[in-house]
């Protein structure tokens, strides 16, 4: 377990970066996607670019030959582009990639490099003549403080598009999660890092569902199988505050558009446009489950969905749906047990010991660490991630 003494984290307004040299390109994972990763969907990739020093960049994946899109908006805040064009009652159907990006709005321009990357390969919207134009949504979070000011560009597009693979996903303190942060409503106290995290659900049927999600938010998160925070804002001892605590007393309001959560959900299910749409809006119960509070007026909470369309029967839009949101709280409680700590940000892995939980429901005592080294929100093995 990495940094044994308590933690007390500052403000974010303290975080001292080197300028950024040149960048250097993520080229995968290095290490296991224990709750599944959104590659077992057949034909998705995912590539990923971290700049070396600024904790920033883009995620960007890829659907080989098209799929259907959807995409649903509940953020008061949204940072988003291409996502009118998704509206089932709007003539293009397929999406060939999205972009999730740090860098607030400048990060929506690393889209330009994915489009560049399948532009190259002939991927995109048939337009006539041999020309085509690929289709990238995408969304981004504000991470600039956190960054040095870096922005992500096309550069950080391309070559994480050039690096997408159906291999491991890297989560964590990479990508576009590279300069996430999580639990800033506490007065006084500190926020923990954020990242990127993914999950996925394999049934008997063949039927494959994954998410995706870059976890910057205001809210704590919480395990939604344990109740527990896993990971928010802290007290001066380095305490959980608890956001659900906190919001029965006077919340502060966070500064808007800088808490905000944008994810994916793909599956290789036959679906419409609508139902893609649809799908997407349930997976957004996933964010309810595990982020407290979501869908602020302050954030910009997205969630794009992808249905490559190889299964063509054995299961329903509500199945696909319901499976996506409980992927996608797998994978925003992911993102924070994998994240890197940064000098005055700690993660999960930093804590000395979480507390033990509680009844049902309860988030348990607060301020009591455990002595035995063992986190009571990883089951039995005590070396998984976040240990």
């Amino acid at each position: 377990m990495a940094g044994k003494t308590t933690i007390r984290a500052a403000a974010l307004a303290g975080l001292l970066l080197a300028p950024i040299p040149a960048a250097a390109q993520e080229v995968g994972g290095g290490e296991d996607n224990p709750a599944g990763a959104i590659t077992a969907v057949p034909g998705i990739r995912v590539g990923q670019f971290t700049y070396p020093d600024n904790p920033t960049g883009c995620t960007v994946i890829i659907a080989d030959g098209g799929a259907v899109g959807g995409v649903d908006v509940r953020g008061g805040a949204p940072g988003t582009v291409e996502t009118d064009l998704l509206d089932p009652v709007n003539t293009v159907q397929d999406v060939n990639a999205v972009v999730l990006s740090g860098g607030s709005a400048f990060g929506l321009a690393t889209r330009h490099g994915v489009m560049r990357y399948l532009e190259e390969r002939g991927e995109g919207y048939r337009v006539g003549g041999g020309l085509v134009v690929p289709i990238v949504p995408g969304a981004i979070i504000f991470d600039l403080r956190v960054a040095g000011g870096v922005r992500p560009g096309p550069d950080c597009g391309y070559e994480a598009a050039t690096a997408a693979s159906t291999g491991l996903v890297a989560e964590g303190s990479v990508g576009a999660g590279a300069g996430a942060t999580v639990g800033k409503m506490g007065r006084g106290g500190g926020a923990m890092k954020g990242g990127v995290g993914t999950a996925s659900i394999t049934l008997a049927s063949g039927l494959v569902v994954g998410a995706i999600v870059v976890v910057n938010s205001v809210g704590d998160i919480i395990d939604p199988a344990t109740g527990q925070v896993v990971a928010g804002a802290l007290g001066s001892s380095g305490e959980f505050l608890d956001a659900r605590r906190i919001l029965r007393g006077e919340a502060p309001s966070p500064p808007p558009g800088e808490n905000t959560t944008i994810g994916l959900v793909a599956t290789n299910a036959l679906l419409t446009q609508a139902e893609a749409t649809k799908v997407a809006q349930m997976a957004h119960d996933g964010f309810a489950r595990a982020i407290v509070p979501s869908h602020t007026p302050g954030d910009g909470d997205t969630i794009f969905s992808l249905a490559t369309g190889t299964l063509t029967d054995g299961f329903s839009t509500s199945q696909v749906g319901a499976l996506a949101a409980e992927a996608m709280a797998d994978a925003i409680v992911q993102a924070v047990r994998a994240a890197t700590g940064l000098p005055s940000i700690p993660a999960v892995r930093d804590l000395p010991g979480l507390r033990e939980p509680g009844p049902a429901g309860d988030p348990g005592p607060v301020g009591e660490p455990r002595t035995d080294g063992h986190r009571t929100d990883l089951g039995s093995d005590p070396t998984g991630p976040g240990a």
